[in-house]
């Protein structure tokens, strides 16, 4: 994203935290919560996605392509909801593919956007330590992306992809990086230290978090666009704000499908 130019490298601090303070209050109670609220969270996340995406993709695909993007994303999510596990609503995001093949870009939005909620779902899902994983997942891409703000604003300096985002610099990866790792071990100590089990994880999230937002960046280059939609304030639109969750989701369920049974998902 090109840097702010009206106000300097802070103008879009207060709307993007006057925006956080609104949406993650309400995220993280549904995400308490579990059940039906964090599955209707989801589908309503996801629908958003849906139409942002299939707007993105401006194929011509009209409603009933826009409603097919939307409608393979609910129906993963219905199938998970109903116990027909991960795969089964994996080859309906597969469906979803085939049936908008000829427009291979609005096609890759179904799996982009689906595997990433199916992921986060499952994770909450999980009857012995699934609000766990999943807290775990959220603090440490939220501290990831607040850490990657603050400190390449403070510090500065080379940028790290500026042909993808011309506004992201190295010190704001690698503080991310570390500030993700660090809440990492935190939330592991459980308020008695820093459990350094949790930092491969940490790591691992943190990066990857960072990978899918200069993905993100990268599609809203070649399409021309700056943000994916005007749905958050300072924010952009949802594919902006949760580029993170959709590519370490995935990576933090297999991490708790290997690790020691299950959960928690450093083992």
């Amino acid at each position: 994203m090109p840097p702010v130019q009206n106000g300097g490298r802070w103008a879009d601090f207060g709307v993007r935290l006057a925006s956080a303070m609104v949406l993650g209050p309400i995220a993280l109670l549904c995400l308490w919560h579990g059940g039906v609220a964090w599955e209707v969270f989801i589908a309503v996340t996801v629908a958003g996605m849906g139409f942002e995406w299939a707007k993105l993709a401006s194929l011509g695909l009209g409603d009933a392509g826009t409603w097919l993007i939307v409608a393979g994303l609910l129906a993963a999510l219905a199938l998970e909801h109903f116990g027909l596990a991960y795969g089964g609503a994996v080859l309906v995001l597969a469906a979803g593919v085939v049936g908008l093949s000829d427009g291979w870009f609005a096609a890759a939005g179904i799996p982009y956007a689906g595997v990433g909620a199916l992921s986060l779902l499952w994770l909450r899902l999980q009857p012995q330590h699934g609000l766990y994983d999943a807290m775990f997942l959220v603090i440490v891409i939220w501290s990831t992306d607040i850490g990657a703000y603050l400190v390449g604003r403070l510090v500065g300096g080379k940028k790290l992809a500026p042909r993808i985002s011309p506004g992201k610099t190295w010190s704001g990866s690698v503080g991310g990086l570390l500030i993700g790792g660090l809440a990492a071990t935190m939330l592991a100590g459980e308020g008695y230290g820093f459990d350094l089990a949790a930092l491969p994880a940490g790591l691992a999230l943190s990066l990857f978090a960072q990978a899918g937002d200069l993905l993100e960046s990268w599609i809203k280059r070649k399409l021309g666009v700056k943000d994916s939609g005007r749905t958050i304030p300072g924010h952009g639109g949802l594919f902006d704000r949760l580029d993170g969750f959709l590519a370490a989701a995935p990576v933090a369920a297999i991490l708790a499908l290997s690790a020691h049974g299950g959960l928690p998902l450093w083992g």
